[in-house]
Parts: structure tokens; sequence; C-alpha cells
């Protein structure tokens, strides 16, 4: 145990080079989502990516060790779950590989430099903020609902951040796809590359990442989809997916 681990909080290992992250379940914990996005980003030796909504931090320390990149930033607004995403940063000796910032995504282009990321990753709320919200407040509220900030926001920020034929991935939900693949191109993030993830085989997907370049010319590809369980002959549940990380 460390003593980086407050009241309420637990120590979890991610089950990827002797990572552990902090999490607290009162407030929120990653999910499959994350690591779904994690390896479905591609990033370069070096390349400097910028997380936002990184919340505990969960996709730059996963990538740390997923890939060579040369710096990873996570702009959180809320200050707890911001400095909770620090010390699990300074738990796994990772300070001078991965910066965690607290701050406003509707405000991201004025704290960075425009034009400064190779790579953009984000893991947005997936409902819109008047659907079935009960405290706007909740950490989990602002997490799962566009509270304080939206697609377009998200879009719009990217756009600025992003160099010229930088990289964009997002997962999210099915049902929004037209209006995510429209608000792309409307902020010149051209969709390049779709993939669907379904919780069984036989089943409509639950998620969907997509990738898209700025600036880039028209021209997607559909990724195979995920499957992310099988069942047993005795409808027993197996895990489909070939990832050895643990998850929530």
């Amino acid at each position: 145990m460390t003593n980086d681990i407050r009241p309420g909080e637990r120590l979890d290992d991610l089950q990827l080079n002797g990572l552990e992250l902090i999490q607290n379940p009162d407030k929120f914990c990653f999910g499959i989502d994350a690591v779904l996005l994690s390896d479905f980003a591609r990033v370069k030796p070096g390349e400097r990516l910028l997380d936002l909504g990184t919340g505990n931090g969960i996709i730059p320390v996963l990538l740390s060790a997923k890939t060579d990149a040369g710096h990873l930033t996570g702009l959180e607004i809320q200050d707890d779950i911001a400095e909770m995403a620090r010390r699990s940063i300074a738990h796994n000796h990772l300070e001078e590989r991965i910066d965690i910032v607290t701050g406003d995504i509707k405000e991201a282009a004025e704290i960075f430099k425009p034009a400064f990321f190779d790579v953009i990753t984000t893991n947005p709320p997936y409902m819109l903020a008047d659907h079935g919200l009960r405290n706007p407040d909740d950490a989990k509220a602002i997490a799962r609902h566009e509270v304080l900030c939206s697609l377009d926001d998200i879009l719009r920020e990217s756009m600025r951040l992003l160099q010229d034929k930088g990289r964009f991935y997002m997962v999210h939900r099915p049902f929004r796809l037209t209006e995510i693949l429209i608000k792309m191109n409307y902020f010149k993030i051209e969709p390049k590359r779709i993939q669907f993830v379904h919780p069984y085989i036989d089943r409509e997907p639950s998620m969907v990442l997509v990738e898209g370049v700025r600036g880039a010319k028209p021209r997607v590809k559909i990724e195979p989809p995920i499957i992310l369980f099988s069942r047993t002959e005795d409808g027993q549940q197996e895990n489909g997916y070939g990832h050895t990380g643990m998850y929530r």
C-alpha cells in the first residue's frame, strides 16, 4: 500500500508494466472504453499527446506504457480529480512523461499553444446534459453528461490545438455517430477510421471508436468490429477481447 491513498480511494493494479492507478468509486472509475481507446489510438515515437477530460489520468498512464510518445498531457476541470491523477503519476514515477493540467476544455486553446499537439484523445461525456440528469454537480454526472463541455467544445478546441494532419481519437456511443461525423467535418477533422464495439457478436454495438485527421482529404476505413464477450455452451460469459489490462 502507498501513502498516496486517501479515505474512500483504492489502488488498482493495471496489469501493465507494473502500473497502478488511484481511484475513488464514489466519484468515477475508468471503464473498458478507456482501455479500448488506448488500444485504438496510434501514437508515434516522440509525439506530443493531449487527453481532453482526462479524469483520473487513465489514458495517459496506459499510453505511457503502450507507446513511445514524447510527452503526454491530461486536461481535467475538476480539481480533486486532477489532484488524484497527479498522485497516480507520481506513484508510478511518470512525472517526466506526463503532466496533469487543471482547466476547462472550452478554454483549452488558451491554456496550450495553438497547433501544439500531434495527437488528441478524449473519452467524453456520452449523454446530453438534459438526458436523465439529476445532480449536475456530481462527479459521475460530469463524467457521463455534457454538463461542463459539449461535443462542439471538444472538436472546436481540438481543431485549434492539433497540428496540420494531427490525429484525433475518441470513443463514444453509436447513437450519436451521425452527429459526430457531421461535426468532425465541420471542424475540419476528417473522419478516417471507425471501429464498432459489440458486447456480443449477436448484439448491436455499444461503443464506437473514431479516428480523425485535421485537414485531411475525405476517405474513411471501417475496421473489423471488436466483440467484448463470448458465451460458452452452458451460457457462461467469457472475455472475448484480447487485452490483459484491468478495468472496472
